[in-house]
């Protein structure tokens, strides 16, 4: 059976070599560079205990150099396997995902079609290169040499010139006894609507050479040097040869670089790729003038595991990343991600370094942004969320993104940063505290030594009884709730922020909460099965027998939706407002601790009496000691006693000291 041209290329491109070794070898870890795709390990074809058996999974090659056996990913599946070529090839392409081609009994033709293809493509390199040397690329070669590019550089990347006229490369290949089948096909000429004689492709345009990753011509790029030109820039028609979704610009290069240890760097256009290797930044590339393509993605991971992706300062720069964000997620990988890095605003990668140099370029791809950041301030960004309901739709939003993350570890960690995110976000801001004219509304300075510690008054010994006591007291609220909302796993969503912001100081309890929190976006009939796995079989039984659980409404009416809804309602909130409390009285007491001044006590008087107009209460006609504060929130009356313990025993006449 004959496969068809390009068929064996694309099949290296997205298979890794050290993948597919690795099954047959342990690899020395200390002489492997699996970030450079470096590896090394004991030759599966001889006998040995050293590791002389090298594989570079960049070039796609192995070498021993113990018995000389070398060969690339197809050779040693057929060496190990003891199979043919062509079940080697079957054998990659499933793993490829790859469809095995039909037979192509023409296929021998066809690649020689392609080679006479690349030759007819090299001769037109060699034809444009000549035209910029001569009279008529004065005014190119000096628009490069206003762009930096020096002699040597135009010879580096193979600049060349197509000529004004309609017919110049064509007549010159002609000349050349070129067919002219081979010319059309090659991109290089079009056929002419009038039925005269095919023109060029390309004409009055500075040409950049594209070569694939193997070097070979495949395509060229035109710069327009008429500024009212329709196409700014130009590529070669897709052919037999090329196929732009599928190319890279510098692709070979960029790889031998990136294996030296360069970070890859992906920019927009030629003349970008140009300016960063010409200032050391070897490896970099470009999507040839289309947003980056799946494969091209592809092509992008096996180069480097995190590519950069350097986009211009612009709003159309901003947009092909987060185009560019939606194609990336489903496809990650564990150690495979993007990194971006945003341009001054107005510049690209070329103007950067003509205006500041590669300084000013080093230090933008040193503050590459991960793609969960941009994800999170495109979503965010010159918005407002100022009500429950826009916060919601920002929820909503994030997660179906994050849903399309196929790795669960990676959606894991996903939504991990996003709540964090989220919390910096909107957690409550602390209110300056009001002045009232000169310094009296700012702190005193610190000048060193300890503070006098609070006399241990029989009151405050009351205090510390009352702090412990309600410690133990929101240790079995917490109970409660993680029990309600295990019985009522359709909760998690509805409650997910309140809960993940919990604090348990019982390690059991903060395992169940983190269980609990991690099965938010999944199936709620898995809960229960993934609790017994992290804390034990009988971690549910434990809970469910405390007294205080057992004899919760949620356990006494199991299946009661609303009832389990409510149960959580008032135990979060009195878990908050308790913890509200305790940071309010905490923040006092460490403000006049050791200091005995007018404005402090001032300050702290009025916040006694804010504080009792905000929690005017009445009580409940009927309830067992519980208090209802006027914002909605439920609250014991212990909690009340000990606010008001607190702040009758602080005598605001005299420092703020506890009456003794």
């Amino acid at each position: 059976m004959s496969l068809p041209p390009g068929f064996l290329d694309e099949l290296r491109t997205r298979i890794s070599l050290t993948q597919v070794v690795g099954r047959k070898v342990m690899w020395d870890t200390r002489k492997s560079n699996q970030a450079k795709g470096d590896m090394w390990a004991p030759c599966p074809f001889h006998q040995e205990k050293s590791a002389s058996f090298h594989v570079d999974d960049r070039k796609g090659f192995y070498y021993c150099f113990g018995c000389q056996a070398k060969g690339d990913a197809i050779g040693f599946v057929k060496e190990t396997e003891n199979v043919s070529f062509m079940e080697a090839v079957e054998i990659l392409a499933r793993e490829a995902g790859m469809e095995m081609p039909a037979r192509d009994p023409g296929a021998q033709q066809k690649a020689d079609r392609r080679g006479q293809l690349v030759e007819v493509m090299e001769q037109a390199a060699q034809f444009f290169r000549l035209q910029l040397k001569t009279g008529a690329g004065a005014e190119p070669r000096a628009y490069l040499a206003r762009r930096g590019l020096t002699e040597a550089a135009l010879e580096r990347w193979e600049i060349g010139l197509a000529p004004a006229g309609w017919q110049n490369l064509w007549d010159h290949l002609r000349g050349k006894g070129v067919g002219e089948d081979l010319i059309i096909a090659a991109g290089l000429a079009k056929p002419s609507n009038k039925g005269g004689k095919p023109y060029d492709t390309f004409r009055h345009r500075i040409m950049f050479p594209i070569r694939d990753a193997r070097g070979r011509a495949m395509a060229f790029g035109g710069r327009a040097l008429d500024p009212s030109d329709n196409a700014k820039y130009l590529n070669s028609p897709e052919t037999e040869l090329f196929d732009k979704g599928r190319s890279l610009f510098n692709h070979g290069p960029a790889r031998a670089a990136a294996g030296k240890g360069q970070p890859l760097v992906v920019a927009e256009g030629y003349m970008d790729v140009i300016a960063l290797v010409e200032a050391g930044f070897e490896a970099a590339v470009a999507p040839l003038g289309t947003a980056i393509t799946e494969t091209q993605l592809q092509l992008l991971w096996r180069i480097s595991d995190e590519p950069v992706i350097a986009l211009d300062g612009d709003k159309a720069g901003l947009g092909a990343a987060m185009r560019l964000i939606d194609l990336a997620l489903p496809l990650l990988e564990a150690g495979k991600s993007l990194r971006f890095a945003l341009m001054p605003e107005g510049k690209d990668p070329d103007d950067l370094l003509r205006s500041e140099g590669a300084k000013a370029v080093q230090a933008v791809l040193d503050q590459a942004q991960p793609m969960v950041q941009l994800l999170w301030q495109r979503e965010t960004e010159g918005r407002s969320f100022d009500s429950p309901e826009r916060k919601a739709a920002l929820d909503k939003t994030l997660r179906e993104r994050i849903k399309a993350i196929r790795d669960p570890s990676i959606r894991s960690h996903y939504g991990q940063a996003i709540k964090d995110l989220r919390w910096d976000l909107f957690r409550p801001k602390k209110q300056p505290r009001p002045a009232t004219g000169g310094n009296w509304g700012a702190k005193k300075p610190w000048r060193g030594g300890k503070p006098a510690p609070l006399p241990a008054s029989d009151s405050a010994k009351s205090s510390l009884l009352a702090a412990a006591g309600d410690a133990a007291e929101t240790h079995m609220r917490v109970a409660v709730i993680l029990a309600t909302v295990i019985s009522a796993p359709e909760l998690i969503l509805e409650f997910e922020y309140r809960l993940e912001a919990m604090a348990c100081t019982d390690r059991d309890h903060a395992l169940l909460r983190d269980v609990i929190l991690r099965h938010a976006d999944r199936a709620p009939d898995d809960l229960r099965a993934a609790i017994a796995a992290a804390a034990g079989p009988d971690a549910l039984e434990n809970l469910y027998r405390l007294r205080h659980v057992a004899i919760s409404p949620c356990m006494r009416k199991p299946g009661d939706t609303a009832l389990a809804r409510m149960t959580l309602t008032e135990e979060l909130a009195k878990i908050e407002t308790r913890r509200g409390l305790y940071a309010e009285v905490a923040e006092a007491e460490e403000e006049i601790t050791g200091l005995a001044d007018e404005a402090v006590t001032w300050r702290l008087g009025q916040a006694a009496e804010a504080r009792s107009r905000s929690y005017r209460i009445e009580l409940d006609n009927g309830s067992s000691g519980a208090v209802v504060a006027k914002n909605g929130l439920a609250l014991d009356k212990s909690d009340v006693e000990y606010r008001d313990k607190v702040f009758d025993n602080i005598d605001f006449t005299k420092g703020g000291r506890s009456r003794g």
